[in-house]
């Protein structure tokens, strides 16, 4: 899956010509977008990467918050893009790559945690979160009240760069609606 990131450098190309943002359009891109980093935001903060199966917080409603999340920031990047074929390269890329690396973690998951992971399986969809808590979430919770949100984790998670991609990806789309309203390429 390290295929993932070396795609995405060409797409970022490919859609930032195709794009046709505006102020508006970007404006409302980056209300998703700031949904999909507080989504990541909150995630990392529970995730103890190979030490332990995150299961609370918006781990009880989704096993794939952090991509749940990169996908709202991709969907506010399509919106700001205002460009349909944009977003279907988007679209495309994020359902084909990121599908596959769930499935990846997930036999991973399911190899390193065994049966406590089988189970949680069992009760929390892949990607699309519960909108009501997964059965057995407040016993499970109160049996690991160590799974809670922590700043230091989001900080050893580096869950910043993130934020400062989306920064500098916006930064780049207001250039791109600039350019095009300068020149109209």
């Amino acid at each position: 899956m390290r295929w993932r990131v070396r795609a995405g450098y060409p797409l970022a190309v490919v859609y930032w010509l195709l794009a046709h943002p505006v102020a508006r359009s970007i404006a409302a891109g980056v209300g998703v977008a700031l949904l999909g980093l507080m989504v990541r935001t909150v995630a990392s903060g529970y995730l103890q990467k190979d030490r332990s199966l995150a299961t609370a917080g918006p781990y009880a409603r989704t096993r794939n918050p952090l991509y749940l999340g990169s996908s709202l920031i991709a969907a506010g990047f399509a919106i700001a893009g205002d460009s349909w074929s944009a977003a279907v390269l988007l679209t495309v890329y994020f359902s084909v790559f990121y599908y596959a690396v769930m499935r990846n973690e997930e036999e991973d998951l399911r190899e390193r945690f065994g049966a406590p992971y089988v189970e949680y399986a069992a009760r929390v969809p892949l990607f699309f979160p519960l909108l009501l808590p997964a059965a057995g979430e407040k016993a499970e919770q109160a049996a690991q009240p160590s799974q809670s949100f922590s700043c230091a984790q989001y900080r050893r998670n580096r869950e910043y760069r993130a934020f400062i991609g989306t920064l500098a990806a916006l930064g780049t789309l207001w250039l791109r609606a600039w350019i095009r309203t300068r020149w109209g390429f």
